[in-house]
């Protein structure tokens, strides 16, 4: 029988700690810690001083897990995390990949929504979740082409009833279509779930605003706006790196908390981890800098949690940003 997503996210952490646990027996005590910025978990080591090779560490007990405790059975662990595409260099995928892996098999989150996943960089985190996770979601120049904006999740958990995709142009189902004087092509994954846990449904909103264009990244939001007025009246969950900081005077911000009636869930998580820069460029996390990667969603659903995920092997980061979590409850 295929155990459920959270009582197997509860079964690695347990298991995991009493690995933990029994390696200190025998070494004796070891000490955690972490460089300026970081808040550490009580239950994982210190990263390894850098080294010419930093050793790949297995996956680890789950942060957001650490910061509210094992998730009941109707809690639903979201995260939003711009990948940053396949590059070669300096943290190419290469490299990035391994600490990925363990970033998502130690989080497990019931749902990813992600920006800027190539196909084959896709393809290589799908055989890494392994068979517990699904993908839906096409390139933004149609097709499998260019990046995607999409959407993970726990086949055991949810079951996608349908989904869709449309650009952030004034010919929104014109697949690589642009407008606005956007930099480059933006686009929008949804998908309608049903939580097979609680038989709820919800939609799942997957964007990535342009980077450049501040008009292009208002007539974009109003487009998501004007397409989530047309969806049937459940709780939605709209994830993505928005390019814009998260705070009262940010237009976008403005918009999507305002008239569009969302709702911050950083800010409205009684349990937050420490805030940084969700950009960080590979360098220790800035405390306090600009959040850009947001979850938001409709009145109603309750934020237990959201943590910003720092995790990292030895100097490695799996991104160029951080991944944003969030634990939710749905009405």
């Amino acid at each position: 029988m295929r155990i459920r997503g959270w009582e197997a996210r509860l079964a690695r952490a347990l298991t995991a700690r009493s690995l933990i646990l029994m390696a200190l027996a025998v070494v004796g005590v070891q000490a955690i810690g972490g460089d300026a910025g970081k808040q550490q978990s009580a239950t994982r080591p210190a990263p390894p001083r850098a080294a010419a090779s930093p050793p790949v560490i297995g996956p680890a007990p789950s942060e957001l897990d650490a910061l509210a405790g094992p998730p009941g059975p109707a809690d639903l662990d979201v995260m939003t995390f711009n990948l940053r595409y396949a590059d070669v260099g300096p943290n190419s995928w290469a490299q990035r990949r391994p600490v990925m892996r363990s970033l998502l098999r130690a989080e497990r989150p019931d749902l990813i929504g992600t920006q800027e996943g190539l196909a084959a960089q896709l393809r290589d985190i799908d055989n890494d979740l392994g068979v517990g996770y699904d993908r839906i979601g096409v390139g933004r120049e149609g097709r499998d082409l260019g990046e995607h904006m999409a959407i993970f999740f726990d086949n055991a958990r949810l079951r996608p009833q349908k989904s869709g995709n449309f650009w952030l142009s004034e010919t929104p189902q014109v697949p690589g279509s642009i407008s606005w004087g956007s930099f480059r092509i933006r686009m929008v994954t949804w998908v309608l779930f049903t939580d097979l846990v609680t038989g709820r449904r919800f939609y799942a909103v997957n964007t990535h605003l342009d980077n450049i264009s501040e008009i292009a990244r208002r007539h974009g939001t109003r487009l998501i706006m004007d397409r989530l007025a047309t969806f049937d009246p459940l709780p939605v969950v709209l994830t993505g790196d928005f390019n814009s900081p998260a705070e009262p005077a940010g237009p976008i911000y403005r918009l999507l908390t305002g008239p569009a009636g969302l709702r911050d869930t950083w800010t409205a998580a009684p349990r937050r981890g420490p805030e940084y820069a969700t950009i960080h460029n590979y360098q220790p996390p800035v405390p306090g800098g600009e959040r850009v990667d947001w979850i938001l969603a409709t009145p109603g659903v309750t934020a237990v949690a959201a943590l910003m995920n720092t995790y990292r092997q030895g100097t490695q980061y799996p991104s160029d940003h951080l991944p944003v979590q969030a634990r939710l409850r749905l009405p």
